[in-house]
């Protein structure tokens, strides 16, 4: 063989073993997989206004990807750069780039389950507990919720009462939702609710929808027992008809913040707020806790009855003793404050 056959030989075995050494880096690099050490899987937030280069420092940052040179060139390779979808991403142990890059460009994100219940109180709560599970901050819903011509128009809800808009339930979301979409989600649970044939019955009492919801409110926090709704929700609007102030205790514990109390004194009383309604007649500003579609549909369908009283049984067992008359029902109550003291319930 002559020398320069060899020399061109050996160029070629030499550009061969480049290719050969570069052709397995790459595709060590693409193929390598996730190493969380001693964690089973992490999470990648993809912020809306995020760009290409932010999701590579990201998982860079994290730990997730070590060379962001392969990353990326496999990630244009695959169009990651222009199929970005916000949100919450769930990258496990062992992922390899592909799992990764198809993860994301395919939008398999995780969503967010965000649980409304009677736990929260007000729009303070709420806006405070979305605030924590989702993209969104509390400025961005507040701008919404204080916006009355906007809440007009996206929901024809009064805005005064625009906390009655929530429906419990478990919501699945995007963790990137915008707030326009937010909305929408929570008036479509509420539609389904408060129907055209329920609105037009909460007329016919004589309520506003905000204001059936509001007396629903009290009467869910008095008893979780459909058929013992019914009739609280009589009682209530009884003292209503007859101008009575309501004195309803869940208000006060609202009014001071005691929501887990079982009793209220007279100290509770003496609170100055809208909501104290032993100081004041007729219904409070709004509801004091978000309101389940049985406690709307029970004060809709409330016992017409005369009692315009109602204690807890000494029992406990979640049902009342009703009365028609102020004598009965200091029986009744001295009965069940004795049942508390015995059973040492102070609050």
């Amino acid at each position: 063989m002559s020398k320069k056959r060899k020399n061109k030989f050996f160029t070629t075995l030499v550009f061969l073993a480049i290719v050969i050494v570069a052709g397995v880096y790459i595709y060590n690099q693409i193929y390598s997989k996730v190493n969380l050490k001693d964690k089973k899987y992490t999470f990648v937030f993809i912020k809306s206004q995020d760009t290409f280069d932010d999701l590579v420092n990201d998982l860079q940052s994290e730990g997730i990807i070590e060379n962001t040179q392969a990353f990326k060139w496999m990630a244009e390779e695959m169009n990651l750069d222009e199929n970005i979808h916000p949100g919450k991403y769930r990258i496990t142990n062992g992922m390899t780039m592909r799992q990764i890059i198809n993860l994301i460009k395919y939008n398999k994100q995780e969503k967010i389950k965000l649980t409304f219940n009677y736990q929260i109180h007000d729009l303070d709560e709420f806006v405070e507990y979305v605030d924590e599970k989702l993209e969104l901050n509390d400025s961005e819903l507040w701008d919404i919720l204080k916006d009355d011509k906007k809440l007009d128009a996206m929901f024809k809800l009064d805005p005064d009462n625009c906390f009655a808009l929530i429906v419990p339930g478990v919501y699945e979301v995007s963790w990137a939702i915008q707030p326009e979409d937010f909305f929408k989600l929570l008036m479509e649970k509420y539609m389904k609710v408060w129907t055209n044939s329920r609105v037009t019955q909460a007329k016919k009492l004589g309520f506003t929808v905000s204001e059936i919801i509001t007396i629903a409110s009290i009467v869910q926090s008095e008893s979780s027992i459909e058929s013992e709704q019914e009739k609280i929700a009589g009682v209530y609007i009884n003292r209503l008809k007859k101008n009575m102030p309501l004195q309803a205790d869940p208000t006060l514990k609202f009014a001071n913040k005691k929501y887990a109390d079982r009793r209220v004194y007279n100290i509770d009383k003496a609170v100055d707020s809208p909501y104290n309604t032993y100081k004041y007649r007729g219904l409070p500003p709004g509801p004091i806790c978000l309101v389940s579609q049985q406690a709307i549909v029970a004060t809709l369908n409330y016992n017409k009855h005369n009692y315009i009283y109602f204690c807890a049984k000494p029992s406990l067992n979640g049902y009342s003793d009703f009365s028609a008359s102020y004598l009965e029902h200091q029986r009744f109550a001295a009965a069940y404050q004795r049942a508390m003291n015995k059973m040492g319930m102070s609050r």
